[in-house]
């Protein structure tokens, strides 16, 4: 591997060191409202990275970059009016990219209620309990079922529609006959 001047290297952390010359930069208009200058200026910069071509890579770092980012990793900036300092942004934000994507997750603790934790769920659960047995009580025990129960409509007959059935709207039904 070449080594290049340290103002010319990415710096990654985790022992992973990048040429600039691997980056690909395109330049374009940043679009947008604007008069002459906005039109004319490609101040928009594009920094691409090819993480799968890369000779300077190690192989858990590719491996890694490839499952998290895959191929290739772009920065796009156009805030300013300088294409250097966008440059400058974009590299910075690619940096920063391909640094958290080579930084290992946290692995999980498993955690446990405490004590006091479980106390108070179980608190609010008798607290529910007593509140729906309450309302149970104040209830008549004894209810009529007046779900299929006659009305007493009609010429006497037992035909189904002088029978009350629950319907949509709120209307019963009656003999008409």
């Amino acid at each position: 591997m070449p080594v290049a001047p340290p103002e010319r290297i990415l710096e990654l952390g985790h022992g992973c060191r990048i040429p600039l010359d691997e980056l690909a930069v395109r330049t374009g208009p940043s679009g947008g409202p604007g008069g002459q200058h906005a039109n004319r200026a490609h101040t928009r910069v594009s920094v691409t990275f090819d993480v799968a071509g890369s000779p300077s890579l190690p192989a858990a770092a590719r491996a890694r970059l490839l499952a998290v980012l895959g191929a290739s990793v772009t920065a796009t900036v156009y805030e300013t009016r300088s294409q250097a300092r966008n440059r400058d942004l974009a590299v910075e934000r690619l940096r920063r990219k391909l640094a958290d994507a080579l930084r290992p997750p946290t692995p999980r603790r498993p955690t446990r209620p405490s004590r006091a934790a479980k106390e108070r769920r179980l608190q609010a659960k008798r607290r529910q309990s007593e509140r729906k047995a309450q309302r149970r009580a104040t209830r008549p025990t004894e209810r009529p079922n007046r779900r299929h129960e006659p009305t007493d409509r009609g010429s006497g007959t037992a035909s189904a529609a002088r029978w009350r059935q629950p319907q949509t709207g709120g209307r019963r039904c009656t003999d008409t006959a």
